[in-house]
Parts: structure tokens; C-alpha cells; sequence
């Protein structure tokens, strides 16, 4: 279900934010849903090129994997 989001804005930003909805013929609101989205994907989620690099460092994998058997044996200490 969509929930309805009020966004206090400058008016700069506004209308450039709606004259760049209008060049793409969408809703304004679609506009700012699919921007915040990629954003939170770009910061959050890792992409091809970097997870292969990620697999391609031994040294890193061995770590995790360490990692990840000392804390199902709650070996070790949080940090918060």
C-alpha cells in the first residue's frame, strides 16, 4: 500500500526537481521515489565489479569466513 510522504523543499530544488520529471514525462513524486532508491542501492548493495573483487582476495575470504565461525561460537566481544 503507498503512503502518502510530505517533503518540505526549497524552491530551487522544486523546480529543477520538476522540470526534470516533465523533460522524463513522470510524476514528480515517481521522480524522487526512483532517485532516493538508486541512491540507497548505490550505498548499500555491492556491485558485480566490486563483489569480484571481493572474491578474487583470498586473504579477505579467509577472514570473513573466520569472522563468521567465531560468532556462531560467540567467540569474542561486540563493539558498540
Amino acid at each position: 500500500m503507498s503512503k502518502t510522504v510530505t517533503l518540505r523543499l526549497k524552491d530551487d530544488i522544486y523546480n529543477a526537481l520538476r522540470e526534470a520529471a516533465m523533460a522524463e514525462n513522470r510524476p514528480l513524486s515517481n521522480l524522487i521515489e526512483t532517485a532516493a532508491m538508486s541512491k540507497i542501492r548505490e550505498q548499500h548493495f555491492v556491485d558485480d565489479t566490486e563483489m569480484a573483487e571481493i572474491h578474487a582476495d583470498r586473504n579477505l575470504i579467509k577472514r570473513i569466513k573466520q569472522g563468521s565461525r567465531e560468532a556462531r561460537l560467540r567467540k569474542g566481544r561486540f563493539i558498540e
